[in-house]
C-alpha cells in the first residue's frame, strides 16, 4: 500500500493538474470531435450514425496502434528534461517524426484498399457497410499528418509545455465541425456527402492541428534549446529503436483496450441498426468523461519521468500515486452523474424510441465500468513515467482478450443476449486491469531506489 497524508497529496495534486489542466481541454476537444460527428451523424439518420460509430472503431484501431508507439516520446523526453539533456530532446523528436510518416503511408493504404473486403468479412450490416466503408477511406488520408502532430505533442507534453497543445486541440474541433457542417450537408457549393464527408472532415483537420502546432514549435523560443528543426538529422537507429522498443509494449496496452472496445463495436455492428446507434451513443458519452483521466494520466507520465530523471524517486512514486487517487476521484463523480442524468444524455444524441430505450440500458453498465476505467488509466500513466511497459502490456492482454472479449462474444454472438450484457465484459476487463496494474504500480515504485538509480546515470 502507498499512504499519502493531506499535506503531502495537495501540492501534488496542485502540480498534476497544472500540467494536466490543458490536457484535459485538449482531450476534451478530441472526444468534441467524435460527440459532433456522432451529434451531425445522427441528424441525417442512423444509417449514418451507424457507419461513423464503426467506421470509427475500425480506423481507431490502426490510429491507436500508431498513438502508443508515439507515446513513448514523453517519457522519454521527460527523463531528459529531468536530467537536462536539452539536445536529446531535440534528437527523439525528429526520429518521432521520421516514424510518424513511415506509419501514416499504410495507414493510407489499408483504408484505400483494405477497409471494404474487412469489413464484409466482420459481418457488417449491409444496410450500413458501403458508407462504413467511404468513412474509413476519407479518414485515413489524415493519417501522417496526426501522427507527426502526435510526435510534436509528446515532446512539449514530456517538458512541461500544455499550453500549445491545448490550443491547437480547441483549433482542431473548430475546424471539424464547421467542415463537417460544409462536407456532410452540402453547404458553400460542397456535395452533401454525409458519413464519408464527416471522414474527410477529420482528415482535414487532423493537418491543420499538425500545421498549427509545428508551427508554434519552430517559432516560439522556449523549444529552440531543444534543436528541434534547427538540424536536418538521418534516422538515427539508436534513438528510433529506443522509441520503438519502449512505443510497442504501449501501443499493444492502448490497443488491447482499444480494441477490444472496436472490436465490440463491430459486434454490435451485426445486430442491427438500432443497437450500432445505441451503442455508439453510450460509447460516445463514455470516451468523452474518459478524456479527463486520460490527460490526468498523461500528466502523471510526464511529472514522473521528470522527477525520476532529476533523481526523486520517492516523490515519483507520491506523484504516481497522486495520479491514481485523482482519476478514480473524477471517474466516480462521473459515474454518478451518468446515473442520475442518464435520460437527459441519450436525449442529446437522439429521439428515435427504439435506439434510447437501448442506449439508457447501455449507460447503466456504463457508470459500472467508468470507476475502474479510471484507476487502471492513472496507475497505467504512473507506470509509464516508469518506463515501465512490458508487463502491463501482458495485464491488458489477459484482461480485455482472455477475459472481457470472450464474455462479450458469447452475450453477442452466441446467446444473442440484450446488448448490456455484452458490456458486460467491459466491466470485467477494466475492473481485472485496474486491480493488477495498481499492484504493479505499487510494487515497482517501491523498489525504485535500487532499481534505477543506475538507469539516470546512463541517461547524463
Amino acid at each position: 500500500m502507498i499512504r499519502i497524508n493531506a499535506a503531502d497529496f495537495k501540492p501534488q495534486a496542485k502540480a498534476l493538474l497544472r500540467l494536466g489542466g490543458p490536457l484535459m481541454v485538449n482531450n476534451l476537444a478530441v472526444a468534441g470531435m467524435q460527440v459532433a460527428d456522432a451529434v451531425m451523424a445522427g441528424s441525417i439518420g442512423a444509417r449514418e450514425l451507424a457507419a461513423v460509430a464503426v467506421g470509427g472503431s475500425f480506423w481507431f484501431l490502426g490510429f491507436s496502434l500508431c498513438l502508443g508507439i508515439l507515446m513513448a516520446i514523453s517519457p522519454i523526453v521527460a527523463r531528459h528534461f529531468g536530467v537536462g539533456n536539452f539536445d536529446r530532446i531535440g534528437r527523439y523528436t525528429r526520429q518521432g517524426i521520421y516514424l510518424s510518416v513511415i506509419m501514416g503511408i499504410p495507414i493510407i493504404l489499408i483504408g484505400q484498399f483494405a477497409a471494404a473486403p474487412l469489413l464484409e468479412k466482420f459481418g457488417i450490416d449491409p444496410d450500413f457497410r458501403d458508407l462504413t466503408v467511404g468513412y474509413v477511406g476519407a479518414i485515413c488520408w489524415g493519417a501522417p499528418g496526426i501522427f507527426i502532430f502526435l510526435a510534436l505533442r509528446f515532446t512539449t507534453e514530456g517538458v512541461g509545455h500544455t499550453r500549445p497543445i491545448m490550443f491547437t486541440s480547441i483549433l482542431g474541433l473548430t475546424c471539424n465541425v464547421f467542415l463537417n457542417y460544409v462536407l456532410m450537408f452540402g453547404h458553400f457549393g460542397a456535395p452533401a456527402l454525409g458519413a464519408v464527408g464527416c471522414g474527410y472532415a477529420s482528415a482535414i483537420s487532423m493537418w491543420i492541428v499538425m500545421v498549427a502546432l509545428g508551427s508554434y514549435v519552430w517559432l516560439k523560443p522556449i523549444y529552440h534549446r531543444f534543436h528541434i528543426f534547427s538540424r536536418l538529422a538521418p534516422l538515427r537507429l539508436s534513438a528510433f529503436k529506443e522509441i520503438i522498443y519502449l512505443g510497442i509494449p504501449i501501443a499493444i496496452t492502448i490497443t488491447a483496450e482499444a480494441g477490444l472496445f472496436s472490436a465490440i463495436s463491430i459486434l454490435m455492428g451485426t445486430r442491427g441498426t438500432e443497437i450500432t446507434a445505441a451503442h455508439q451513443i453510450a460509447i460516445s458519452f463514455s470516451s468523452t468523461t474518459f478524456m479527463i483521466p486520460l490527460a490526468l494520466s498523461a500528466a502523471t507520465t510526464a511529472k514522473v519521468g521528470q522527477l525520476i530523471g532529476a533523481g526523486k524517486l520517492a516523490e515519483a512514486r507520491l506523484s504516481g500515486a497522486v495520479g491514481i487517487v485523482l482519476c478514480a476521484v473524477f471517474m466516480t463523480l462521473s459515474a454518478a452523474f451518468l446515473l442520475v442524468f442518464r435520460d437527459a444524455v441519450v436525449g442529446f444524441y437522439t429521439d428515435d424510441a427504439a435506439v434510447t430505450g437501448i442506449a439508457i440500458s447501455l449507460l447503466l453498465m456504463a457508470a459500472l465500468f467508468q470507476i475502474a476505467d479510471g484507476v487502471q488509466i492513472g496507475a497505467a500513466g504512473a507506470l509509464r513515467g516508469y518506463k515501465d511497459t512490458g508487463v502491463p502490456m501482458v495485464i491488458n492482454i489477459v484482461a480485455f482478450w482472455v477475459l472481457a472479449f470472450p464474455l462479450a462474444y458469447l452475450a453477442a454472438i452466441t446467446y444473442e443476449a440484450p446488448p448490456n450484457y455484452v458490456w458486460a465484459g467491459f466491466v470485467v476487463g477494466l475492473g481485472v486491469a485496474a486491480v493488477l496494474l495498481t499492484w504493479r504500480f505499487a510494487r515497482l515504485s517501491r523498489r525504485g531506489p535500487r532499481s534505477l538509480r543506475g538507469r539516470n546515470r546512463n541517461l547524463r
